[in-house]
């Protein structure tokens, strides 16, 4: 404790004791709020925050909800190597979280990168989800002859976004010289629908002459919480849940061919960068998704909506996890 103290500095440990003082108060909370817990995972380059709107939603109707920063954002510990960014690193910090509330079920809401997460905690622990909403991403089946950003570069190219993503430092320096708000302002706000490209020539299209305007569902005061959080932390822990892709890849190969066993509605908006990847919508309406989950229960597309739904359209959001989760 003592190591991030000045020498007869009184005043830092009073503020350390007081902000250890508050964690603990805030642990206390934690564990013992009752009602059904609904744990909440956020997605890149998002925070807890996220979830604002459905935390008070689901709390006035009676739920424990719990919405971590994952691992590496936030106010988390951000180890520097992506391998500690695996999905068995992650699941196993939910799984901890899960026993520390002390149930043995969580009703599951995901987005994004959160959404991928969900999928495995899925996979590996399905003992421990009662049932799971899924925002954007649906669950995509491992491939056994392909590794997965080898498969990336072949089809979308060397400006994936996901591919610029690998190469620890460059994608930071480039989000450092364009500016941390305005980079959280381009992405929170794109509509375009596709797989994102981030070319070497302003990745992000950035124009200070074009400022962007904020939509209505995003504020300046939620912009600054993003930013600073950002700013202070960076986004190498982010970043390295993709350069764990292929290290993924190569530690669930016992689990290629699975079916997930844990009841799903999936809910995505028709503009999503990710639903309208090349491949995705046939898969998700095919029967494909069906066939690997098969107790998927509903497949909602919002028309309209973009990739970041649950705060664009919150409170629809919020009616459709208590409608589906007050089932059971």
């Amino acid at each position: 404790m003592s190591a991030g103290l000045s020498p007869n500095r009184s005043s830092d440990l009073s503020a350390l004791l007081m902000a250890e003082e508050r964690s603990d108060l805030m642990s206390q909370e934690l564990r013992k709020a009752e009602g059904p817990v609904v744990l909440f995972l956020h997605g890149f380059p998002e925070l807890w925050y996220t979830w604002r709107h459905q935390i008070l939603a689901l709390s006035s109707l009676g739920y424990h909800a719990v919405a971590p920063d994952l691992r590496g954002y936030g106010d988390t510990e951000a180890p520097a190597s992506s391998s500690s960014y695996s999905c068995l690193h992650i699941v196993g910090d939910l799984i901890a979280l899960i026993d520390y509330l002390g149930v043995e079920q969580v009703f599951l809401v995901a987005h994004d990168w959160g959404a991928v997460i969900g999928w495995y905690l899925c996979l590996f622990r399905p003992d421990r989800v009662k049932a799971y909403l899924c925002l954007s991403v649906p669950y995509m089946p491992r491939n056994p002859e392909m590794k997965p950003v080898e498969g990336m570069k072949l089809a979308f190219g060397e400006d994936y976004y996901m591919c610029r993503f690998q190469e620890p430092g460059v994608i930071e320096e480039e989000i450092s010289r364009a500016g941390t708000a305005e980079v959280l302002k381009k992405i929170l706000t794109g509509r375009r629908p596709g797989p994102p490209l981030l070319p070497k020539e302003n990745p992000f299209g950035i124009y200070p002459e074009n400022p962007i305007t904020l939509p209505s569902w995003l504020t300046e005061a939620d912009l600054s919480f993003y930013a600073t959080k950002y700013s202070q932390k960076g986004f190498t822990g982010g970043l390295n849940f993709y350069r764990a892709l292929d290290l993924n890849w190569e530690l669930t190969a016992p689990w290629t061919g699975a079916t997930l066993k844990v009841p799903v509605k999936f809910v995505v908006g028709e503009l999503d960068l990710v639903y309208t990847t090349p491949g995705i919508k046939e898969f998700v309406s095919s029967g494909g998704f069906k066939h690997h989950v098969p107790l998927l229960e509903d497949i909602v597309v919002m028309e309209g909506v973009g990739h970041f739904i649950n705060q664009e359209k919150s409170e629809e959001i919020s009616n459709h996890i208590y409608d589906y989760i007050s089932k059971y």
